[in-house]
């Protein structure tokens, strides 16, 4: 067979494959009904966790619909039916809900836990391809997750079978978390070292400079004072503010460069009200980390000002100090 033939053969078997499995999601739509609603109306009401179980390539779906569900605003774990039989069955308890997964419905390893758990009174809600399997015949709610056929041309390794699992398992874990009014700050708590975590958990007050850090001068103070301070801060940026601390202005390493380009003024001879821009773009500390970034963008500068309710200076946020915080 030639390189030519051996790839347009590979690249046939893949899109079929595709295609099959692409088919076997597609047709679950039409098969949701009241086993669906049933099925999140009960996890709804759960006080305790849902004991995902599976066993082999179920298993390992399993893992992962358990990872979705508890990601999402659901508490969830993994079970694993072999080891069930053997003190982790420990793990259920009368407030849980279980949710087996079996293509064929007659998993040994889990039929074998199924008949202690109706005995302890937990739901259990069944995803199979056979309706009529003894995992259907034990369950509480029957999830028909069946595919026409395997993407396996062999028809032997679970495929087709195993996406329809996974998506049938979303499909129930997005239901839940639009029914709970599951929020993207939820979400985040759920995830605080990703970088969505990081945008909604991070506030200016984490991040700001603040106290001795900043370069705070007068409205009287001389130029040259004003310039002392300013490097040694090593902010770039001179704050003005009043008696009050109340912020009047703000001098940027911007500010003095367009000053020096001028050269129509002895700098020496300049107060700091002389030089600053009045009502500098600030922001609340208790503002968002990302809300601070946004204005920076916005605004097209490197530093934003943190004040309090009375604009009195609380602090300061640089563009790198998001950047070190992995906020942007």
């Amino acid at each position: 067979m030639s390189e030519t033939t051996t790839a347009a053969r590979a690249l046939d078997v893949a899109r079929e494959a595709l295609r099959i499995e692409a088919r076997a999601v597609s047709e679950l739509g039409p098969r949701l009904g009241d086993a669906f609603v049933a099925a999140i109306e009960i996890i709804l009401a759960c006080k305790g966790r849902v004991a995902v179980m599976g066993m082999g390539k179920s298993g390992h779906v399993g893992r992962k619909i358990a990872a979705t569900l508890a990601s999402t605003g659901t508490p969830a774990l993994f079970v694993h039916p072999a080891e069930a039989s053997h003190g982790d069955l420990g793990m259920v308890t009368q407030q849980d809900i279980v949710l087996a997964l079996s293509n064929s419905g007659e998993s040994d390893e889990l039929n074998a836990i199924l008949p202690v758990l109706k005995r302890l009174g937990v739901p259990i809600i069944a995803m199979t391809g056979r309706a009529e399997s003894s995992l259907a015949g034990h369950a509480t709610i029957v999830l028909d997750s069946a595919v026409a056929e395997e993407a396996c041309p062999l028809q032997l390794a679970p495929t087709a079978s195993t996406t329809a699992q996974m998506a049938l398992g979303d499909a129930l874990a997005v239901a839940l978390l639009d029914a709970r009014g599951f929020k993207p700050e939820d979400f985040a708590r759920s995830h605080p070292g990703g970088a969505l975590g990081r945008k909604l958990l991070t506030h200016v007050r984490d991040l700001m400079r603040s106290g001795d850090e900043l370069p705070r001068v007068a409205p009287a103070m001389p130029f040259t004072e004003m310039m002392r301070i300013m490097s040694a801060k090593g902010l770039g940026v001179a704050v003005v503010v009043d008696a009050d601390d109340v912020v009047r202005g703000i001098f940027t390493d911007g500010d003095l460069r367009r000053l020096i380009e001028r050269g129509d003024c002895d700098l020496r001879g300049l107060t700091a009200a002389d030089v600053m821009h009045a009502k500098p773009r600030t922001i609340v500390d208790t503002a968002l980390a990302v809300d601070a970034a946004d204005l920076m963008e916005s605004a097209r500068i490197t530093v934003v000002l943190v004040v309090d309710g009375a604009q009195r200076l609380l602090g300061a946020v640089t563009i790198n100090d998001l950047m070190r915080a992995k906020v942007i």
